[in-house]
């Protein structure tokens, strides 16, 4: 059972486990063409000390770990790291999100580690339009990545797209097509103001109703009951079982049913992807004067901490609200 309750009720279970700032991709929503302002190498956190923490998290009770990154199968002991936490006592449920470049050699190997799912993110079909995106010619690769992923097992294979204002704004029907014939999961995500260039304007902003309206041109769409703590609200299409999610972050925030703390790739916990505050792990870690058991018991005593002090939403429309210092590629999607 969760230990770790915040003031508003929220039970916590979910932990996005940041691996890298890196990214082999330069997504214009996401970070500069040419940005390069990575944390420091020695401030990332070790594998043993990315464990220890998991560990420590699932003794209070969380029960799925998502990894994510920049871009986590940079991370060159990724296997190893999925290999870790799959063999953790209760283990938890792990999913990783990624841009699924090196999905085609490493689809397989983290089914065969204990990987329970993946998402993979793509938000156009054109190989032009996604070089304009990405700053990368790498648009076969994910394609090769999606379809490793089917092979290896990886069931459902998530996908998950960002539409922009004359960019791509004008794919969703074609890819929620493409997403059926090929028997992935679609998710269309709001654009969040967690760019590194600063770019994002709400005006511009394209908003889960017109994501719905649009595809409601080509498709019925029907509502699924029992969301629950995920982000996406999930709609049959045409009546049949086959689902596509509309991710609301900014028009239709879900805080009040939020489950997710995050850590980040150098030992920070985070209440929640907007918070201006953090709380230190990696300090705890690299105290030499402490225990093990004493690391521990402080580690859980911060996750607790983290929480209590969890606000009741990310006040994005709260004409106060204060972007988060970091990027989204520094604190983990």
């Amino acid at each position: 059972m969760s230990v770790l309750i915040d003031t508003y009720g929220r039970t916590h279970r979910n932990l996005r486990v940041s691996l890298t700032d890196r990214c082999s991709l330069r997504c214009t929503y996401c970070m500069p063409h040419d940005f390069a302002a990575w944390l420091p190498s020695e401030d990332l956190l070790t594998t043993d000390e990315l464990l220890l923490i998991i560990d420590v998290a699932v003794s209070q009770g969380i029960d799925e770990v998502r990894l994510t990154g920049g871009e986590p199968l940079l991370r060159p002991d990724i296997v190893e790291i999925v290999e870790r936490i799959a063999g953790l006592p209760n283990a938890p449920r792990l999913t990783l999100t990624t841009n699924g470049i090196r999905l085609p050699d490493l689809a397989a190997p983290l089914a065969k580690a204990g990987l329970n799912r993946i998402n993979v993110s793509l938000d156009t079909l054109s190989r032009e339009r996604f070089k304009t995106l990405t700053y990368r010619d790498r648009f076969d690769d994910v394609i090769r990545g999606l379809q490793a992923a089917t092979h290896a097992g990886l069931f459902p294979v998530k996908v998950n797209s960002v539409l922009l204002k004359d960019v791509n704004d004008d794919e969703a029907p074609a890819l929620l097509q493409w997403a059926l014939e090929n028997n992935y999961s679609l998710r269309f995500i709001e654009q969040m103001p967690l760019d590194a260039g600063g770019i994002w304007d709400r005006t511009t902003l394209i908003t889960a109703d017109e994501i719905y309206a649009s595809l409601s041109q080509h498709y019925a769409l029907t509502p699924v009951d029992g969301r629950g703590s995920a982000p996406a609200e999930e709609f049959y299409i045409n009546g049949t079982k086959a689902t596509v999610g509309i991710i609301g972050s900014v028009t239709r925030p879900f805080c009040g049913a939020c489950d997710r703390i995050r850590l980040t790739s150098d030992g920070q916990l985070r209440s929640c992807l907007f918070s201006i505050t953090e709380t230190d792990v990696r300090t705890v870690l690299r105290d030499t004067s402490k225990s093990t058991a004493n690391k521990r018991e402080e580690i859980a005593a911060r996750f607790t901490k983290t929480v209590f002090e969890k606000l009741p939403g990310h006040g994005i429309n709260d004409p106060s609200f204060i972007a988060p210092p970091r990027p989204m590629s520094a604190i983990g999607g």
